[in-house]
């Protein structure tokens, strides 16, 4: 009997998987950017990726290059992107300089929240987003109501 786990380690939740105009680009900025470590790579004799994996943290990121002919598009190709990927991270406003620093654009500036989390958004060079968090506060979920039902009525939290 096979001992193969029918879940690799380190997969065990939903995993990311970007299509990106130029992967080989897209892994140098997510190291340079995000300090994401390349762990699996497979590119074709002419340097087009195939797959590629990065760690972000304790999460898993996959990628490859476009593959249009296979319904594989970009966001650039499709005009954006619905999807944003939030990420946790142990100082919201060092991780996100340093991601604007190597070339992502903030779509949402750094600020506290209602329900504990100090948090912005970015959009990278391949037009993906992602929301970068640190939790700052644990905050009751009957406090959380009240700090939105303030929020939407324009008073203060």
């Amino acid at each position: 009997m096979s001992n193969v786990k029918p879940i690799p380690v380190g997969l065990e939740g939903a995993t990311p998987y970007l299509s990106c105009t130029d992967a080989a680009r897209a892994l140098a900025f997510y190291a340079q950017a995000f300090g994401a470590v390349e762990t699996v790579r497979f590119a074709d004799p002419e340097g087009r990726i195939g797959h590629a994996e990065v760690r972000i943290g304790a999460a898993t990121v996959m990628l490859a290059d476009e593959f249009p002919d296979m319904g594989f598009r970009s966001p650039h190709a499709l005009g954006g992107s619905p999807v944003t990927i939030h990420l946790y991270v142990a100082d919201v406003d060092a991780f996100v300089a340093r991601a604007v620093a190597a070339g992502a654009t903030v779509t949402r500036p750094v600020s506290d929240q209602f329900y504990g989390d100090r948090s912005g958004q970015l959009e990278d060079p391949f037009g993906h987003r992602w929301s970068i968090a640190t939790h700052v506060e644990d905050v009751s979920p009957e406090e959380m109501q009240r700090r939105f039902r303030a929020m939407m009525a324009g008073g203060a939290s």
